[in-house]
């Protein structure tokens, strides 16, 4: 397996297709997911001429499964190291869900000297938790949870997440059963201790410092209809922060559209990298 070791000893997993003089796009997966989530998409851009790596996320997938620094700070910064390690530049960013939270606190921690562009999929920022200052948010027992399930019966609870994930439970859905299988294989690749852990990092680290950090183009893409990342106190907030930042909302679209919205994600994502 291809690995890069941390600075704290972690090995972390990645894929690299592609050629390796092309510009290259950094794909940052959801919880509780792992690099394969993006495979569609780095076939897709590695065959329109891009360097594409994908890692899985400390205590997920193929990486190291440890005990502490499952947070937002550590994620970003184990980014950092893949990017400094492979000597990458003029770096596409994309991250969902979480890796949109992963991406934004990377921008926040080590700026954008290395960064093209940034591409913010169903992303959790700026704040998931609903607060006094962040009303839209959702409720902590939303998040407990969430913790609940996945310490009681992963299994099962990653089983029946993916009918809100995807949308399968919106009239007129077209269930793949596949595709639930693929998340529960990715999901159950992980660690369970970090896994719990990431629920608190991606549901109460406040991104709003980071946001306004951004310099570089951003696409905001989201699903109106998304039930694990609502889209008022996310991307509709994103884009007041970052300046010029694009917002593309897919009507009546689910969490996982990358997946249920392929063909039309990919291309929007190219055309956002090519203009």
């Amino acid at each position: 397996m291809t690995t890069i070791t941390t600075s704290d000893g972690t090995r972390i997993f990645y894929k690299d297709w592609g050629a390796k003089d092309a510009q290259p796009i950094v794909f940052s997966h959801g919880w509780p997911l792992s690099a394969d989530a993006w495979d569609a998409q780095m076939v897709f851009f590695a065959n329109q001429g891009f360097r594409t790596i994908a890692h899985d996320r400390r205590s997920h997938g193929r990486s190291d499964q440890v005990w502490a620094d499952n947070t937002m700070d550590q994620y970003a910064d184990d980014l950092a190291e893949l990017i400094e390690q492979l000597d990458l530049h003029d770096v596409v960013l994309v991250g969902h869900s979480t890796g949109g939270g992963e991406v934004t606190r990377y921008v926040g921690r080590h700026g954008t000297a290395r960064v093209a562009k940034v591409a913010l999929i169903g992303a959790v920022p700026p704040l998931m938790l609903k607060t006094e200052a962040n009303p839209g948010g959702l409720p902590i027992d939303a998040f407990d949870a969430i913790r609940k399930g996945t310490y009681d019966n992963r299994s099962q609870f990653f089983h029946d997440l993916t009918i809100p994930f995807y949308g399968y439970n919106r009239e007129g859905a077209v269930i793949s059963e596949g595709t639930r299988l693929e998340f529960w294989r990715e999901g159950m690749m992980g660690g369970l201790k970090g896994q719990l852990d990431s629920i608190r990092a991606f549901s109460e680290s406040d991104f709003h410092t980071d946001l306004a950090k951004f310099d570089v183009p951003t696409l905001v893409l989201h699903g109106d209809d998304d039930q694990i990342v609502p889209i008022g106190a996310s991307a509709l907030e994103t884009v007041k922060i970052v300046k010029g930042a694009r917002l593309v909302v897919y009507e009546g679209a689910d969490h996982g559209l990358t997946a249920t919205h392929q063909d039309r994600f990919n291309a929007d994502l190219l055309d956002f990298i090519r203009e």
